[in-house]
């Protein structure tokens, strides 16, 4: 019975694998996203272009998404505008 409990224990130390952060660097708008034998993914942001990022992929099982922590700058709205009727 000892015995098997080790062999449990040792087993589920094979199984349980520590997580591991994902790298989404702000300075970058295009991401990578790469599976490793397993299953498991990894993302790494570091490509300035899709074009740069689809190179990268070749011969890979990995795909490019764009960056959702990438500030991202929106036009302000014009100020002063009147949306009412034209005075003639």
């Amino acid at each position: 019975m000892r015995m098997l409990h080790w062999m449990v224990l040792a087993g589920a130390m094979f199984v349980i694998a520590p997580a591991m952060g994902q790298r989404y660097d702000p300075d970058y708008p295009v991401c990578i996203q790469r599976w490793e034998w397993g299953g498991s993914s990894t993302i790494y942001c570091h490509y300035t272009s899709w074009d740069q990022c689809r190179m990268a992929t070749v011969g890979f099982a990995a795909m490019c998404l764009t960056n959702p922590y990438w500030p991202q700058t929106r036009p302000t709205p014009a100020r002063g505008l009147s949306r009412g009727k034209a005075r003639l």
